[in-house]
């Protein structure tokens, strides 16, 4: 097992979830500046399209790996259901200067399924171990880990995770629900107490992560201490909160202005990282959660919805705190 970077981290270890058209090379400079998390994931990118795609397209996925320095450590996160593409993949991120691969064996998408990938996996163990086994060889001096769930239709944690481990990646995060269960009922953290007893029974060294329904910071170390996992990863509590990871700041405690420069900031990142390859909707799921709990946020909100430029964000925004009679910072 190469362990790379995590045998350095100290326990208990909290992570940045890859979420797609979230998780951007926008997001994740904004998360390393104002609270950085231990590991820090990029969105997911097809392994396939990496190795196959013509040359226009291939430079396009590779905007998805775009990463600073201050993000490290910072892994590729893959998916793929072909080994020898994972392979290449792998020995490409290593190329790239990542401090790890991670492959996506948990993504429900139907459009990742179809293509044996993603959650697909967890009903392939075989595949799962082959496509594992080939980013291990790929990646060289560089830890490969997963992230998964607890069985598909139903939870097969007892027969799936073992297979697993038995390949000895870095780590493994466990989303503590099946996928047939998507987010639609709570997460089971008792299987990821379940996941770190078959690790030990099995006197593994792989890292075991916990996945799902983790609200903050505190509920995260409560959640870890429950369960006896290495560390949690943060999902859905990350949106408009930069400093979800931070633990002297509180977003909520920062004054409007603050929160709101955040935001631009953000915002004219993406404009200048993505902004001629993605399309600024996805900038509009974040100003549901950055302009929240304040008095005129959901007007402000609504304006923000109908925008298309960073200029007329700013614009907005700007106008938004002289009517305030807030300082423009």
């Amino acid at each position: 097992m190469t362990q790379g970077f995590w045998k350095n981290l100290k326990k208990p270890i909290f992570v940045l979830a890859p979420m797609a058209n979230v998780t951007d090379a926008a997001f994740r400079r904004i998360f390393a500046k104002y609270g950085k998390p231990d590991v820090i994931w990029t969105e997911f990118v097809s392994a396939d399209g990496l190795v196959l795609a013509h040359e226009e397209g291939k430079k396009k996925l590779l905007r998805d790996l775009l990463y600073s320095e201050a993000e490290r450590p910072i892994v590729a996160q893959f998916f793929t259901s072909n080994p020898e593409n994972m392979k290449k993949a792998a020995a490409l991120a290593r190329e790239l200067g990542f401090d790890g691969i991670d492959i996506n064996m948990g993504c429900p998408d139907k459009s990742i399924e179809k293509q044996g990938a993603g959650a697909a996996l967890i009903k392939n163990p075989k595949r799962a171990r082959e496509v594992l086994r080939a980013a291990i060889e790929g990646a060289g001096d560089l830890p490969v880990s997963v992230k998964t769930r607890i069985g598909y239709n139903k939870i097969e944690l007892e027969t799936w995770l073992p297979e697993l481990l038995a390949e000895n990646p870095a780590a493994i995060t466990i989303h503590a629900r099946t996928r047939k269960e998507m987010s639609k009922v709570p997460a089971q953290w008792e299987w990821v107490k379940r996941a770190v007893e078959i690790r030990n029974e099995m006197k593994s060294e792989t890292f075991i992560l916990g996945n799902g329904d983790v609200f903050d910071l505190e509920d995260a170390h409560k959640k870890v201490e429950a369960t006896g996992a290495d560390g949690a990863m943060l999902g859905r509590a990350i949106f408009g909160n930069p400093y979800v990871f931070n633990k002297e700041v509180k977003m909520n405690d920062l004054p409007i202005n603050d929160r709101l420069t955040i935001m631009l900031e953000h915002t004219k990142l993406f404009d200048e990282l993505l902004g001629d390859i993605k399309s600024f909707a996805i900038m509009k799921k974040h100003y549901k959660a950055y302009v929240n709990g304040f008095s005129g946020a959901s007007e402000l909100r609504a304006e923000l919805m109908n925008t298309n430029t960073y200029k007329e964000v700013e614009d907005r925004t700007h106008y938004f705190l002289k009517e305030k009679g807030i300082d423009i910072l």
